[in-house]
């Protein structure tokens, strides 16, 4: 890096560090710049009584966030206009070069406050606003399938408002960015794609952990496994997964019966919980909660759903092929970016679990079609999700490259 650019501050803004992708590349992300020359500070809101946070990660890896407990997903004026104003205050104390916004609502009070911080100076007078440049990354949306019709389009106008105010867009994948066009939330020109990139290291070597997730669940070697791995909220669609769990193993006379793990916690638990008795599924699907070691889930996974109805770019599958785990996925937002149908995995329609079962049921009965799956994805991921490849990305893009 430059010597000018070794000065450089970075404050980076997100509602919450809740157990996902997005808090793990903030966290990765922080680290890495810190360490690259850049001076990072990472912001972070209030997680949900459900969500599980990621504190103790960004502590290990050196990071230590600054809570503005106000800053949270959910809309409530009097928070979120107190949360912007403790962001504006961090904002005049740090002095950054650099306001990088992730996530939905901390892109609307974090670049509202960097709006005022850029703006709110004396020199304005002399027509010399502060120099700060302003960056916002969609690591999803939720202007469709979240909301009703009336609360989406309003989320979109606000979106295209703050467009007009943010340096550059970054989207983590090309089909999240077409989404973003097709919405006009801004020119192509002015919305990066960068994705994601992940330490893939420990899902490469999983071979060690084998036998570990299985004998904890009473699972053994010779019968299937079928995992999920998200959060349970309504957009990941975890019903599918479990009415596609049902056709499966109505259909299933090929050996030892299929097993089912559903990796993750949230508001939807109790709800699946009941609809998994309902199906006479208690025998069948194991719900493990929050994992912190996820190389010892995929190493007994023999294959990964995604059924969600809206993706940026799933990190579970990213893991998933890391580790060699072949993929069943819905064909939303940037999962095609990840899974190339017939080549790194299968794609299956959004809300349709007659179609995911079958496409589960093929890959289980044969072996050679998962290995060769697992196989191509595997390279793909290793090549395209790295740590090193998104920081380099980034820089560039702070640096005023495309």
């Amino acid at each position: 890096m430059s010597s000018e650019t070794r000065t450089r501050k970075i404050v980076r803004i997100i509602a919450r560090l809740n157990i996902g992708g997005p808090a793990l590349h903030v966290i990765l992300l922080t680290r890495e710049l810190n360490r690259g020359g850049y001076r990072s500070v990472l912001v972070k809101g209030s997680e949900g009584s459900r969500e599980g946070d990621m504190m103790a990660f960004a502590r290990s890896q050196g990071v230590t966030p600054v809570v503005i407990p106000e800053l949270s997903r959910e809309i409530a004026w009097m928070r979120d206009l107190r949360a912007l104003w403790k962001l504006y205050r961090l904002l005049l104390r740090e002095r950054p070069d650099i306001v990088h916004t992730h996530t939905a609502k901390a892109g609307a009070l974090g670049r509202v406050a960097a709006l005022l911080y850029r703006y709110g100076t004396l020199d304005l007078l002399r027509l010399r606003p502060r120099e700060v440049r302003i960056f916002h990354t969609f690591h999803g949306h939720v202007l469709s399938g979240y909301f009703g019709p009336l609360r989406s389009r309003l989320f979109v106008w606000v979106e295209r408002l703050l467009a007009l105010v943010t340096d550059r867009i970054i989207t983590v994948s090309q089909g999240l960015r077409e989404e973003l066009v097709s919405l006009e939330i801004a020119r192509p020109g002015r919305i990066a794609v960068v994705p994601l990139g992940l330490e893939l290291e420990p899902f490469e070597a999983v071979e060690g952990r084998r036998g570990h997730l299985r004998a904890g669940i009473g699972v053994s070697e010779k019968e299937p496994l079928v995992g999920i791995v998200g959060r349970l909220v309504p957009i990941k669609r975890h019903e599918d997964f479990l009415q596609a769990a049902r056709l499966v193993l109505s259909r299933w006379d090929d050996g030892p019966t299929p097993r089912f793990v559903v990796v993750g916690d949230g508001e939807e638990r109790s709800r699946l919980e009941e609809l998994t008795k309902g199906l006479a599924l208690e025998s069948s699907v194991h719900f493990l909660g929050f994992c912190t070691d996820m190389p010892a889930i995929y190493a007994d996974l023999d294959l990964l759903v995604l059924c969600s109805l809206n993706e940026g770019t799933p990190v579970a599958v990213i893991e998933a092929l890391a580790a060699g785990v072949p993929v069943v996925a819905t064909a939303v937002g940037g999962v095609g970016d990840v899974v190339v149908h017939g080549e790194t995995g299968l794609l299956v329609p959004p809300r349709a679990p007659d179609a995911l079962a079958e496409a589960v049921l093929r890959l289980l009965r044969d072996e050679a079609l998962r290995r060769r799956l697992a196989r191509e994805g595997s390279a793909r991921v290793l090549q395209r999700y790295r740590v090193q490849r998104l920081v380099r990305d980034l820089v560039q893009l702070y640096e005023g490259g495309t």
